[in-house]
């Protein structure tokens, strides 16, 4: 079950005056929720079916700013309404906002009412279709980092996100004691994501002083989606509640750890009984279909690398010594490769990508991840050995793209993720990454300031 709340149970709260606000949200390019709070009888008596949104949410930058040369919406186009129909599978409490509810809603076309081919939900939805024509359900998990600042985001803006103070003054990696000063936030996330229906395994202190993993029990893709992106805003929404500040940035601070989203995958039965990647006579026991579904994964991780890191700032993540990877290869439980083998010898055995950082749209990167293990299945590749020892230091294996504009560019020579998206879906996601660019490009950055404004 996707939400932990029904609509007959929606409907009864909002009489008994235990819920008086409904949030309909969408999910935009860069993995937010958009949307807007109903007044809880109205979307009980009307909105609940549909309603509608402006669709330069889906053709806008991280800054909301509406990106000229999308084909989808434009102001030559007027930019129009797209419809927002409320899963009301999705539905479910939001504990830490009083009397609030909260439903993620399907993007449709608003004449045709069909999904938007280009909004990330569709596009999940589309790859998890995919599956089940061939009988399987792919089951997801995302690892989220994050770091804690003992600000609010108030002071981090005037201090000009430079000198922050971050929950623990030091690296507390697993570490309880220090966490323990932690858990004024860090509690509350565990139980109050529990109590909106996203069930929370752990959490634990991370490799940089402040910076927090938490994780979540693995689901079905599209429902692993669901709850990434709620968890996401809920934590910011915690913190701010509690005189704090988090970021997902995947490298906030060129001398730290960067924040990783590790994506755990396999692919089960469809009635998600049986394990498809677990074969006990097999070489790792892990089945054919497990390994032509890694190799895919590999052969067109370059491709696909965009999806699991979208901005200029997601590629300072990947640097050698710091447990993010650089290179394109697969190993066993060795923190170094870019793909790593989890759960050998059990039911759980899955492959994780540890190449995506926090800054990544979870429907985007478990997409991208289904299109290239299916194409690996259909293409019957062999997976090649696994790699033995220090990853950074193989100058023989291949490298993760090292920037946004080399990755952009290898994304739009993909004819895998043409065949799997949609034409009109990739150049979307092209047009977004360019963007991104040539924003930055066009900028001048406290670095170079600092470098060049006496000594040029």
């Amino acid at each position: 079950m996707a939400g932990n709340f029904s609509f007959d149970q929606l409907k009864k709260a909002v009489s008994s005056g235990e819920v008086d606000t409904v949030l309909a949200c969408i999910v935009d390019l860069q993995g937010r929720l958009a949307g807007k709070r109903f007044l809880a009888q109205y979307f009980v008596d009307t909105a609940h079916d549909e309603t509608h949104g402006c669709n330069y949410l889906l053709a806008a930058d991280i800054d909301m700013e509406p990106v000229p040369g999308y084909k989808a919406a434009s102001w030559s186009k007027g930019y129009g309404d797209f419809v927002m129909k409320p899963d009301l599978s999705t539905l479910r409490r939001i504990p830490w906002l009083e009397k609030t509810a909260l439903v993620i809603c399907d993007v449709l076309d608003h004449h045709s009412h069909d999904d938007l081919p280009h909004s990330p939900r569709a596009i999940l939805k589309k790859q998890v279709k995919r599956l089940a024509e061939r009988g399987y359900v792919g089951y997801f998990a995302s690892e989220l980092e994050f770091y804690l600042f003992s600000e609010t985001y108030d002071s981090a803006r005037k201090k000009h996100w430079q000198g922050l103070d971050t929950a623990s003054p030091y690296i507390g990696d697993y570490q309880i004691g220090i966490t323990t000063k932690e858990e004024g936030v860090m509690r509350r996330l565990r139980n109050e994501m529990q109590a909106a229906g996203i069930p929370i395994e752990n959490s634990k202190g991370e490799w940089g002083p402040g910076q927090e993993e938490i994780n979540v029990r693995y689901a079905e893709a599209l429902e692993m989606a669901d709850r990434h992106v709620i968890l996401k805003n809920g934590a910011k929404e915690i913190a701010e509640s509690e005189g704090k500040a988090v970021s997902f940035m995947a490298k906030y601070n060129y001398g730290l750890a960067g924040n990783s989203s590790h994506i755990h995958n396999s692919l089960w039965s469809a009635d998600g009984q049986t394990p498809l990647f677990y074969d006990r006579q097999a070489e790792w026991t892990l089945s054919t279909l497990g390994q032509q579904w890694a190799a895919g994964q590999l052969k067109y991780a370059r491709e696909f690398t965009w999806f699991l890191a979208p901005y200029v700032n997601s590629y300072k993540r990947f640097q050698a010594g710091t447990f993010a990877p650089t290179k394109i290869m697969w190993s066993e439980d060795n923190r170094t490769a870019g793909f790593r083998l989890c759960g050998e010898g059990t039911k759980g055995i899955r492959m994780e990508c540890r190449i995506g950082g926090a800054d990544l749209n979870p429907y985007l990167a478990f997409a991208a991840l289904i299109a290239a293990g299916l194409a690996g299945i259909d293409e019957k590749l062999e997976l090649q050995k696994p790699f033995v020892g220090d990853a950074y230091q193989a100058s023989q294996l291949p490298e993760i793209p090292k920037t946004l504009r080399d990755a952009t560019e290898t994304l739009a020579k993909s004819e895998m993720l043409k065949q799997a998206l949609g034409d009109g879906v990739l150049e979307h996601y092209i047009h977004t990454a360019r963007w991104e660019q040539f924003e930055y490009d066009r900028r001048i950055t406290d670095w170079e300031l600092h470098r060049g404004f006496e000594r040029y």
